[in-house]
């Protein structure tokens, strides 16, 4: 999901120092992040979490405020944490339902694409439950498995293929799985499902459209003749795009395919050129695998004028990418991006794999 990341400019605004109100509790607090040896960034992120909680005593929380804001910054905390072993590879999330027999096409579908995905060098997110959940993990192996399971009145038991794997992970909130099945991934396949796998559907869409996480490849996958997917896909457009409540481009945020060839090449294809982004000093960069050529740039700047402000310009690393170490040896451009028009984006960054 969100891998989104700013770098403020000189002539940004300054911050505000957060404070627990107390000048003697704070300098006390920052005289024991010190003694942690932190850059100045994880110091600063450090003395804020340890001021929330002390603010967080004196205010009028109730109990379950309290409860749920601990359990949920731990939930968080140890994800991260586990994930963090593997950022070095990339991982494709899949949804779908924990009702489809392992006799169903669908299952053996998403069975494969685990299975083929793995052998690429990707590892898969699943939710650890059954059906199409297990379906990933089995196709996948564990080495190349991750299971975030939900801990439930039913369902809770997670599937066999990542049960007894130390990258399986329980929570109790669906909003902090939803976040790890979204931040960590690069990619997302969606497999016919119920309630839960529309819901992960709409939050992708939903966070795609308004920017609030980077573009990604999302996939909604059926086995032939399922019929699932061109029925949301009819529904969406006319319930939504007739009636102006998405733009056109809106619907080129997902693609929709029978054939498993096509769902990985669509993926694959998205990271051929293209291989990050990030926002600095307000400008998008998108970071490159290969260069390209000025007459491509020319062609993007004049054919995606009406989303950017200026010219598509070549750039090098800032110096919030060097310090932190995102790929600065990689290739850049800089767009001077509305940041309004994601589906048109989406489209450019096409464009720009068609290199």
């Amino acid at each position: 999901m969100a891998k989104q990341r700013a770098t403020r400019g000189p002539a940004a605004r300054t911050r505000r120092q957060y404070s627990t109100g107390d000048a003697e509790l704070d300098r006390r607090l920052s005289a024991l992040v010190e003694e942690l040896e932190l850059s100045p960034v994880d110091a600063r992120s450090t003395f804020e979490l340890l001021v929330t909680a002390i603010r967080m005593a004196s205010e009028p929380l109730s109990r379950l405020d309290r409860k749920l804001i601990n359990a949920s910054v731990k939930e968080m905390r140890y994800a991260f944490n586990v994930f963090s072993k593997y950022r070095d590879r990339k991982k494709v999330s899949v949804f779908g339902s924990a009702r489809t027999p392992p006799s169903d096409a669908n299952y053996q579908l998403a069975k494969e694409l685990g299975q083929r995905m793995a052998a690429v060098g990707w590892m898969v997110v699943t939710g650890a439950g059954p059906g199409i959940m297990s379906a990933a993990n089995e196709g996948a192996g564990q080495e190349s498995s991750f299971g975030v399971n939900i801990v439930l009145p039913f369902e809770a038991k997670p599937n066999p293929f990542i049960a007894s794997d130390p990258k399986l992970i329980n929570f109790k909130y669906f909003f902090t799985r939803k976040l790890m099945f979204m931040k960590e991934a690069d990619a997302f396949v969606l497999f016919p499902g119920g309630f839960g796998t529309l819901d992960e559907l709409f939050e992708l869409l939903t966070l795609s459209q308004t920017g609030k996480s980077d573009l990604h490849p999302i996939v909604m996958l059926e086995a032939q003749g399922a019929g699932y997917w061109p029925e949301i896909d009819r529904t969406l457009k006319s319930a939504l795009l007739t009636h102006g409540y998405i733009d056109r481009e809106d619907v080129g945020l997902y693609h929709m395919t029978e054939s498993i060839d096509d769902a990985i090449d669509h993926i694959l294809g998205f990271y051929r050129i293209y291989h990050s982004q990030r926002y600095v000093d307000g400008k998008l960069v998108l970071r490159l695998k290969i260069d390209v050529s000025d007459e491509k740039i020319a062609q993007l700047s004049q054919e995606f004028s009406d989303i950017l402000r200026r010219p598509i310009e070549r750039t090098t690393a800032s110096s919030g990418e060097r310090q932190d170490g995102d790929v600065p040896e990689l290739p850049r451009l800089r767009l001077d991006f509305d940041r309004s028009h994601f589906g048109r984006l989406r489209q450019l960054i096409d464009r720009l794999n068609e290199s």
